[in-house]
């Protein structure tokens, strides 16, 4: 059994189902809610972002999941 924690919002989830109840991003273990919400935020961002950039996306990506963690909240 293993037990894994989403480093955004703490919450505790047992027995995990790899990219079904949570998702790597960089380091970071993410809980299905809160990747969805910072999916929203980076999303909004990279529509209005032109000429896209695969080096300012990986950094803004980077970016907007150590705030989260950081901040406890997506």
């Amino acid at each position: 059994m293993i037990t894994v924690y989403c480093d955004v919002c703490r919450k505790k989830m047992d027995d995990p189902v790899t990219n079904r109840s949570f998702f790597y991003y960089a380091d970071y273990s993410v809980c299905e809610a809160c990747k969805d919400s910072l999916e929203v935020q980076i999303k909004n961002q990279v529509r209005n972002k032109d000429p896209f950039e695969m080096d300012w996306y990986e950094k803004y990506v980077d970016d907007i999941f150590s705030k989260a963690v950081q901040k406890g909240k997506a």
